[in-house]
Formats: C-alpha cells, sequence, structure tokens
C-alpha cells in the first residue's frame, strides 16, 4: 500500500512538473517574441538603450533554456513517459532551441542598432517592420496553439513565411541597387541587409517550432517551409 502512494505521489509531482514546464516554454516563448519585437523598435525608434536591454536579456533567455533542458531530461530518465506525454517534452526540447535562435537573433539586430543608431537610413524603413510583424505574428500563433492544442492558425504557416522571403528579397535588391549606385552607403545598406536576413531566419525557426507543435497535437509530421 506505502508503494503505491508513493507511485501515486511520484505520478501526481511528474504531472505537476510537467505543466511548470510548459509554463516555463511558454515563457521562454514570450521572452523571445518581445525580443524580437524590441529589437526591430529599436532599430525604428534608433534607440541604443532599449538595444542594450536586449542583449542583457538574452542571458536569461539562455538560463532558462539551459533549466528547461536539464528538467526534462530528468522527466525523461526517471519517469519514462508515453505517448502524448513524450511528444509534449520531445516538442519542448526541440522548441526551446529555437526559441534561443531566435532571441540570439533578437541580439544580432540589437547590435546593429548600436553601430548604427546615429546614422540616417540609406533607405526608408517599410518592409523591415513588416517582416517583423509577419514573423511576431507567426511566434504569437506558435505559442497560442501549444497552449492550447488549436492548431489551426499554423495552417498557413508556409504561405507567411512565403511573404516574409519575398519581403526580404525585395529589400535585397534595393540594398544591393544603392549600394552600387553610392559605394558610400555600403556599411550602413549592408547592416540593414543583415536586418532582414535575420528576420527571414526567425520566421524560419517559426515555422520550425509550428511543425513540432503539429507533431505534439496530432502525432502526424508535417513540415511548414
Amino acid at each position: 500500500m506505502d508503494d503505491e502512494k508513493r507511485d501515486v505521489m511520484a505520478r501526481s509531482d511528474y504531472f505537476e512538473e510537467l505543466e511548470r514546464l510548459k509554463r516555463d516554454t511558454l515563457r521562454m516563448g514570450e521572452l523571445a517574441k518581445q525580443a524580437a519585437e524590441n529589437a526591430v523598435k529599436a532599430l525604428v525608434k534608433r534607440n541604443a538603450e532599449l538595444a542594450s536591454e536586449i542583449i542583457r536579456g538574452n542571458i536569461a533567455i539562455d538560463e532558462l533554456e539551459f533549466d528547461i533542458e536539464n528538467r526534462c531530461m530528468k522527466l525523461l530518465a526517471l519517469q519514462h513517459p508515453l505517448a502524448s506525454d513524450l511528444r509534449t517534452i520531445g516538442t519542448i526540447l526541440k522548441i526551446i532551441t529555437d526559441l534561443d535562435r531566435i532571441s540570439d537573433l533578437a541580439g544580432d539586430i540589437a547590435n546593429i542598432v548600436l553601430k548604427i543608431a546615429d546614422e540616417p537610413f540609406v533607405k526608408p524603413l517599410i518592409d523591415i517592420p513588416r517582416m517583423s510583424e509577419t514573423a511576431q505574428g507567426m511566434i504569437e500563433d506558435c505559442l497560442h496553439a501549444f497552449s492550447t492544442g488549436d492548431i489551426k492558425n499554423l495552417m498557413n504557416f508556409s504561405e507567411r513565411d512565403d511573404l516574409v522571403d519575398a519581403l526580404c528579397d525585395q529589400v535585397r535588391r534595393e540594398l544591393i541597387t544603392i549600394m552600387i549606385e553610392n559605394p558610400r552607403t555600403i556599411r550602413n545598406a549592408s547592416h540593414l541587409l543583415f536586418v532582414a536576413l535575420h528576420l527571414e531566419r526567425i520566421a524560419d525557426h517559426a515555422c520550425n517550432i509550428a511543425s513540432r507543435i503539429y507533431y505534439m497535437v496530432t502525432g502526424e509530421r508535417r513540415k511548414f517551409e
């Protein structure tokens, strides 16, 4: 009887820890999303202080990723989860890597802000904020799907990723033309080009997350790209 009580308590602790892992993964997702949003906001407003905050904030995101990963590995080793719980833990282990990369890319954009915050832009920032808005929406829909199991907002991710890719190509063409016409713009234009490329990668990571969440919910594999 005592052994049965201990088993029940162990499983109860297991389910509580699994829910904590989900909450912490969502918290990491919100932090990564906020970092990506603030990075472009800092660029648009030439806000070096906000850019510095993003860079400092990446340390907390890295620590959270390490903590979540360790706790997932302990659950796998001690509880041997099956079926849907195993998919959930596997999904968490996968998506925290993508979330960490999103925050790293936000940090890369923030570093660019620090380099060019005092310089006029070689072109108006029109498509870069559009890329950011689309990517942020994708991350937000991923977090909602992870939290609720409702995946309907993931189904158009390929089209949204295509939009970000198209905007990135447009920015690239415009900036290359500007650099060819005026070599003195190369430094500023190349930094803006890297911002666009970083945002394209953020959307790619959102697609990776969506694919993992789709598998977690349905047990079927689907690639969003």
